[in-house]
């Protein structure tokens, strides 16, 4: 589920694995076998991958269909 999620998230915003891999300062080939599910992802890269797609980790590993970016509702919830 979390190689599928990934990549739809990048193909949602229309980006090529070259790009993600790019901000996350790592090659194609190894961004690449993350969403193919041949590389286990670190958590480091699991929490910015959740900010480039503006969504969360439970998301990413599949404990959630909710979508939401935890700092946008912390943000949201300090403005009232």
């Amino acid at each position: 589920m979390l190689y599928q999620r990934i990549r739809d998230l990048r193909e949602d915003a229309d980006l090529k694995q070259r790009d993600v891999a790019e901000y996350l300062h790592c090659s194609q080939q190894v961004y690449s076998n993350y969403e193919l599910g041949q590389r286990d992802i670190p958590t480091e890269i699991l929490i910015a991958l959740a900010e480039l797609h503006r969504t969360n980790v439970d998301y990413l590993l599949g404990l959630t269909s909710v979508r939401d970016y935890y700092k946008d509702l912390r943000s949201q919830s300090e403005q009232t």
